[in-house]
């Protein structure tokens, strides 16, 4: 299985054999969806792949959720978000399975508010926010999508600002499911600092062919590409973190490795190649201390 990304023409094109050039600007940008629909339709299970796309789901019902290098069995009435960053997918759905998803590009969000998608923790490489709700926060959450729905399949000239005011709404009050989960702007040197190496990191991700190159494997590599000391980064990096600058990257190539090694048809040798190790032997070698097997074990499993 090849590494790529899915657009969001593409998922038009995939599921419903909607070329782009059929879409108007907003549903190139936004769509929302109930899940029985989506099964009763015949749609399968999504490829895991990244998308250049972001996606809420209100899911109800069992099933085992793939994120990157990690698996997620969610119960019951669970709210999901998933971001371009991460590859993803799911177990097969099940016939009694329900609820709703929306999908949508960050230029949707972005056009009405005056925060970022990606200053949000809910959707950053750093977490999987997976959140169990109660009866109160099913029906609210509810509530959203379906006046979502509402508007979308409305012909009201002004439906999609409604949408965006929705959407808004839905991860606002996501964010108040769990304390903190909206990262603040830099206060100090070291928060900064901080802060542009993450964004720096996630750069580099996702790879998405066996020619790409993870080029910030040392502290020093990172320390110069941000035109500081390496010195005063990892004083910076573990004041804000509690980690070293080298912790950090070891365990964002760790993720990658997995989910290479999971989700793709790669030899061992190019996936270590792409995650920048001069051979296959350093590969194996980095991959064994960090998670106690080598590469080809942890495929195997």
């Amino acid at each position: 299985m090849a590494n790529k990304t899915e657009s969001l023409s593409q998922f038009y094109k995939n599921k419903f054999d909607i070329e782009p050039e059929d879409l108007n600007v907003e549903d190139g940008f936004f769509n929302v969806f109930r899940i029985e629909d989506w099964i009763h339709a015949g749609a399968s299970s999504s490829a895991y792949i990244r998308r250049d796309f972001y996606k809420i789901m209100l899911f109800r019902g069992d099933n085992c959720f793939h994120f990157g290098d990690k698996s997620v069995t969610v119960t019951g009435d669970t709210l999901l978000f998933f971001n371009p960053l991460v590859p993803y997918t799911s177990e097969p759905l099940t016939p009694d399975t329900n609820g709703y998803f929306c999908i949508f590009k960050d230029e949707f969000f972005e056009s009405n508010h005056r925060l970022k998608l990606k200053d949000f923790d809910l959707f950053n490489t750093r977490t999987r926010p997976v959140y169990k709700l109660n009866k109160k926060a099913l029906e609210e959450f509810s509530r959203l999508f379906e006046k979502m729905l509402s508007e979308k399949h409305s012909e009201f000239k002004y439906r999609y600002e409604l949408i965006r005011n929705y959407l808004g709404e839905l991860i606002y009050q996501a964010l108040k499911l769990e304390p903190a989960t909206i990262s603040v702007a830099a206060t100090d040197a070291s928060a900064r600092i901080t802060s542009v190496f993450y964004e720096l990191l996630d750069r580099q991700f996702p790879i998405e062919s066996i020619h790409q190159r993870f080029e910030f494997r040392s502290p020093k590599s990172v320390a110069d590409k941000l035109s500081v000391h390496v010195n005063y980064l990892n004083r910076a990096i573990k004041k804000a973190t509690g980690k070293t600058t080298s912790e950090l990257i070891f365990e964002r190539i760790v993720s990658e490795a997995k989910a290479l090694l999971k989700h793709t048809d790669w030899n061992i040798s190019e996936i270590g190649y792409a995650l920048g190790f001069g051979d296959q032997a350093q590969f194996n070698n980095f991959f064994k201390q960090q998670t106690q097997q080598s590469p080809s074990s942890f495929r195997q499993v």
